[in-house]
């Protein structure tokens, strides 16, 4: 009949992004204020929150697993979650608004998209913009690459379910779809 069966209604900040928890028992929203909340859906009610960001959240994605949360921010960081208890864990910090953000299901590595506001591409070179996807070591939070390409800001990132290529999508229009290269199988972190 075209109704939906639960509304939940929001009475703070309103939700800029949302994903389905573990075996579907809540949804994960996250805010324009930077809060992440889970909401049964069973009654409704809000179950859980964090506030580690300062502001708006851009996007929300799962690990594999679902055992992890990756948030993007406009506060120009991306934050690692447990997903059940909503625990900060890891922090990736950029200097430009993160848009997404994306974990690899193959390697403790991380993938961020952003750049800065889209009103203000016009006035400014790419270089200044700063529209790479940018990886991070998923454990040790550091930057270790950044793949050039796009003409505007990053809005969406997406690694491939086997975990041998990437997606992201931005404001210039374009889907770009990179295949790594053989030697990024073989990378490692020593120290």
């Amino acid at each position: 009949n075209g109704e939906p069966t639960m509304v939940i209604p929001i009475s703070s900040s309103k939700i800029t992004s949302a994903v389905w928890g573990p075996y579907e028992e809540y949804i994960i929203t996250g805010h324009e204020n930077g809060e992440i909340c889970h909401y049964d859906l069973k009654s409704g009610d809000k179950i859980n929150s964090c506030k580690e960001h300062s502001k708006q959240i851009n996007d929300l994605q799962l690990s594999k697993d679902m055992s992890m949360l990756i948030s993007a921010s406009k506060d120009t960081t991306a934050k690692l979650f447990e997903t059940a208890t909503l625990g900060h864990m890891k922090t990736y910090k950029t200097e430009r608004p993160v848009n997404s953000a994306s974990l690899s299901p193959i390697y403790d590595h991380v993938v961020l998209g952003g750049g800065q506001e889209a009103m203000d591409v016009t006035t400014t070179s790419t270089k200044v913009g700063k529209f790479d996807a940018r990886f991070y070591h998923l454990v040790f939070e550091e930057e270790f690459g950044r793949v050039k390409g796009h003409f505007g800001p990053i809005n969406s990132t997406a690694f491939h379910p086997d975990g041998k290529s990437y997606s992201s999508g931005g404001e210039d229009g374009y889907v770009r779809v990179h295949y790594f290269d053989p030697s990024y199988f073989d990378f490692r972190f020593e120290f």
